[in-house]
């Protein structure tokens, strides 16, 4: 039996075809069903549907064999003791500083809102700039408007919050897709079976590719 860990949601619905293009298709579906795992048509595999700051930490620990997780998480999370073989180009965005429109960041030390602390934190110190670093879970584009930070770290797609809130985007930190993520002992303990499905998903990219 093999485990895939998913998350609810765009990265979800964007894996789907990938998924059933090797013979996987939940039984249940997740927006409607309240089961955490589903059985697929394919008898050998079962998904996990968690939040998706989890799967990188499902598939290291071994509770998911693999998992489909967006690239922000793995490089919160810290994604070396993971095999990641494949960019599946799906759910893109970028992950961006953020500043009110036609403010400039303070010359000496910056506050910083963001939920990507560790990524936030070698960010600027690669930068060279000295920044404290504030934890927030949502309603990132609030912070510097209320005077709680200079700037923002966050994912943007459209901009259209952050313009609706009065704020731009400034630095690209990383574009941003979603990964499969590999177990390291589940690729040698069902290396067949990972395998081939790795295989499947690189044909699906390839199609995709020349359509």
């Amino acid at each position: 039996m093999l485990t895939i860990a998913v998350s609810k949601g765009r990265i979800y619905e964007e894996a789907l075809p990938f998924l059933e293009q090797a013979g996987i298709t939940p039984v249940d579906d997740p927006a409607k069903s309240r089961k955490l795992i589903l059985q697929t048509t394919h008898a050998e595999v079962q998904l996990v549907i968690i939040r998706a700051t989890d799967v990188p930490t499902f598939v290291e620990y071994g509770a998911a064999d693999l998992g489909i997780a967006g690239k922000d998480v793995l490089l919160e999370h810290g994604a070396d003791s993971l095999y990641e073989p494949l960019d599946l180009g799906i759910a893109g965005c970028r992950l961006m500083t953020a500043g009110r429109v036609g403010s400039s960041f303070p010359k000496g030390r910056l506050r910083v809102a963001t939920k990507y602390v560790k990524t936030a934190q070698r960010y600027f110190a690669d930068q060279g700039i000295q920044a404290d670093i504030i934890k927030l879970y949502g309603s990132m584009e609030l912070a510097p408007l209320v005077g709680l930070a200079d700037c923002i770290v966050d994912l943007v797609d459209t901009g259209n919050t952050l313009k609706a809130n009065g704020l731009e985007p400034r630095e690209l930190i990383a574009s941003i897709t979603s990964r499969l993520v590999v177990n390291k002992a589940a690729m040698k303990m069902k290396h067949q079976a990972i395998q081939a499905l790795i295989d499947q998903f690189e044909q699906t990219l390839a199609q995709r590719a020349l359509s």
